[in-house]
């Protein structure tokens, strides 16, 4: 895992790379204010601007009190929220990445098909209604104990980003049946890889560069894996 750490950050300089972060880094932004946009909606359409409490009287601005507060909320959310947005994306961006760490690293190799972009689209909606599930249930179990759920959060997250991540790449030279098969033979390599990546994305800002690199990493993973594989057989 370290070899490909650092492998996929000396080369998130390049051009490919960081073309795929300034466009995720847009989607995902965007991703994360229409949310937001829709919470502010949600809280003006059902929330009174005036409000007469007991012994306290009218209370004025409540509305304009809770949407403060909402933004407020939302970064805090968007700690729970970028695995599943940048799960979202992962799929559109992530042949990309894997080509030019192919072009770079891996020259010998043909090119790889690239999958249809009804096919992209639909797993990338999969995995993020699966994500945004497991990360809203995170963040409640995080509020009841006193934090120690991020722990149980990262080692969940992990396992599902490296099963997305490395699946996809090995969906560009394995058939379907046999790249799963491959995850599960992989698993314990491959779970570190995607906790590590889980913590990235809890960190405010640099969560938005972690789905490019998780992307290198895990084709790294893979394309190290086959020579392993070549070596002992």
């Amino acid at each position: 895992m370290l070899r490909a750490l650092r492998l996929s950050l000396a080369q998130m300089n390049d051009a490919p790379f960081k073309r795929v972060v300034w466009l995720g880094l847009a989607l995902a932004l965007a991703l994360l204010f229409a949310m937001y946009a829709a919470l502010l909606l949600v809280i003006q359409l059902f929330v009174p601007d005036t409000l007469s409490l007991p012994l306290a009287g009218e209370v004025q601005g409540l509305g304009t009190l809770l949407s403060l507060g909402s933004l407020v909320f939302m970064l805090v959310l968007s700690v729970f929220l970028m695995v599943p947005v940048a799960s979202a994306f992962t799929g559109l961006f992530l042949d990309d990445v894997a080509d030019a760490v192919e072009a770079r690293h891996y020259r010998h190799l043909p090119p790889a098909p690239r999958a249809s972009l009804w096919a992209t689209l639909s797993d990338s909606a999969r995995y993020f209604v699966l994500l945004v599930g497991v990360n809203l249930l995170g963040m409640l179990v995080f509020v009841i104990s006193g934090g120690l759920g991020m722990l149980a959060l990262w080692l969940l997250n992990g396992f599902l980003l490296s099963r997305e991540y490395f699946t996809m790449i090995a969906l560009r030279r394995l058939p379907p049946a046999e790249a799963r098969a491959l995850h599960r033979q992989r698993l314990l390599r491959l779970w570190p890889a995607g906790v590590v990546m889980a913590m990235l994305l809890s960190v405010p800002l640099l969560n938005l560069l972690v789905p490019v690199l998780a992307a290198a990493v895990f084709t790294h993973l893979y394309h190290l894996g086959e020579a392993r594989q070549r070596r002992s057989s």
